[in-house]
């Protein structure tokens, strides 16, 4: 690959001549830069927040979503503080709550807080440095209030501004999967795919109908790993009948900045090749993927000359530590860690 300012010149077996600068890397696997569709980017305001650019960047993620760490109120000290701040690349999945990720009790304390009209207005000053809106419908973040009203406002939202809603779904039997999945629209992504919660992706060891309705409609699908949201028995029921995620992530955020081994990207894209998926599916929905449904396909998410020259190398690496899920699981296989990030044509050092 030949990289000149912060483009892409050429790629492939062909590419050939001098540089001011080469790096080999012989045991290497060169992918476009990681995109983390949803994770948690922030310097302050946000309980979840982690720096980009200490603790995803160097990971091989050059760009990646953030999923509600900014509301209405504070959408003015996110941008200024860690989008333009920031070398990683940024978008925001604006929270439903004004709050965003600040409250520090839970996600939307009163149903006061998620206002319609303040997300309207902070999504049309953003622009497309404002991907869509993000909420979660579970009882820990929205406490007693009714999810079918969160539902509603959240939609009301992403329809004036026509934008995508990134989702939690409720995992409680007071609402049926079913029924929330039939409220979501084409392009509207649904996170923490391989949960193990009763009223989930699976019934029975197959894919609920609901859920391949929802696919088939065009409703994608986020893995959203966390703390809690990734069991390898329902990844591998649902990945033995075929069942990928749409778009591979890691929801990183601050509780995992002293876990070690660390939690990242790479690791975790490891689990899912580990328990049969196979490589190329899962480069393909940590990079190009979810480049598309951010809206950046032909800048990032690939290797093609004229793209930005955002680019990840990794190596596998057979004697890291197991991979584990969230319950404490293990499976056996070798972990692909990071060699290199290069962000806009500059090596991250």
């Amino acid at each position: 690959m030949a990289v000149a300012g912060d483009r892409i010149v050429a790629s492939g077996p062909a590419v050939s001549g001098t540089a001011r600068r080469q790096l080999d890397y012989d045991d290497g696997i060169l992918l476009p830069g990681l995109v983390d569709f949803h994770a948690h980017p922030g310097r302050g305001g946000s309980r979840y927040g982690t720096d980009p650019d200490l603790y995803f960047l160097p990971r091989g993620v050059t760009t990646c979503l953030s999923q509600g760490d900014a509301g209405a109120d504070n959408w003015d000290d996110y941008l200024r503080e860690l989008i333009d701040a920031s070398r990683t690349r940024v978008r925001l999945a604006l929270n439903l709550s004004r709050h965003g990720e600040s409250h520090p009790t839970r996600n939307i304390p009163t149903l006061d807080a998620a206002d319609v009209n303040a997300c309207i207005r902070t999504i049309e000053e953003g622009g497309d440095l404002i991907w869509g809106i993000a909420f979660n419908a579970a009882a820990v973040t929205i406490g007693d209030i009714d999810p079918r009203v969160i539902m509603e406002r959240g939609l009301a939202v992403a329809e004036a501004t026509d934008r995508p809603i990134l989702y939690g779904s409720r995992k409680n039997s007071d609402w049926p999967l079913a029924e929330q999945l039939a409220l979501l629209r084409p392009g509207d992504a649904m996170t923490y795919l391989y949960n193990r919660e009763e009223d989930g992706l699976m019934s029975d060891g197959r894919v609920e109908d609901a859920v391949l309705e929802a696919r088939d409609r065009g409703v994608l699908f986020d893995l959203g790993h966390g703390m809690a949201s990734f069991s390898f028995p329902r990844a591998e029921e649902a990945i033995a009948q075929g069942f990928f995620p749409d778009t591979v992530s890691t929801d990183r955020y601050i509780r995992h900045v002293e876990e070690d081994p660390s939690h990242d990207m790479p690791r975790v894209m490891s689990k899912l090749i580990a328990i049969g998926m196979p490589e190329i599916d899962v480069f393909t929905r940590a990079t190009a993927a979810p480049a598309r449904h951010l809206g950046l396909a032909g800048e990032v998410g690939t290797l093609e000359p004229g793209a930005c020259a955002d680019i990840t190398v990794l190596k596998w690496n057979h004697l890291a530590e197991p991979l584990t899920d969230c319950h404490g699981e293990q499976r056996s296989g070798p972990c692909l860690e990071p060699l290199l990030t290069v962000r806009g044509g500059h090596p991250v050092e």
